[in-house]
């Protein structure tokens, strides 16, 4: 029987470092990248998932390019923070196999209620309904 290495919650732990130029945040956010797009072959094989390193590094570019155009300083350091928190969180094997396939389930626009008692369970009111008591 193999003996298993135990994760240590501190293996990738770091200090919350602020960058307090754009050059330092892009620096950071390049780095960040680095570690998600290196580590996808290991992600692959720490969660046993049916999906290809090329595919999981694919989504994690779409990821990055959502927030591309990003320009205040203090978002940046928030999103790195976020960033990093998921990548220590994914690599310690925190997750379970549904945390990390969510990024491949289609994004579908849900159908719009219609009837009274779907607006009502969906959350909205219906105008011609509010006011009439």
């Amino acid at each position: 029987m193999a003996m298993q290495t135990p994760t240590f919650p501190t293996r990738l732990a770091k200090a919350v470092k602020i960058a307090r130029t754009q050059d330092e945040a892009r620096t950071r956010v390049l780095s960040a990248y680095r570690h998600w797009y290196r580590s996808a072959p290991e992600i692959c094989a720490l969660y046993a998932l049916n999906v290809s390193p090329s595919a999981i590094r694919l989504k994690i570019r779409e990821d990055f390019e959502k927030t591309r155009r990003v320009t205040d300083l203090k978002v940046i350091n928030v999103l790195l923070h976020k960033n990093w928190v998921e990548y220590q969180e994914t690599m310690n094997c925190w997750k379970q196999e549904p945390h990390l396939m969510h990024w491949f389930r289609p994004l579908e626009e849900p159908a719009k209620p219609e009837t009274f008692m779907d607006k009502f369970l969906a959350g909205r009111d219906d105008p011609k309904q509010v006011g009439s008591f």
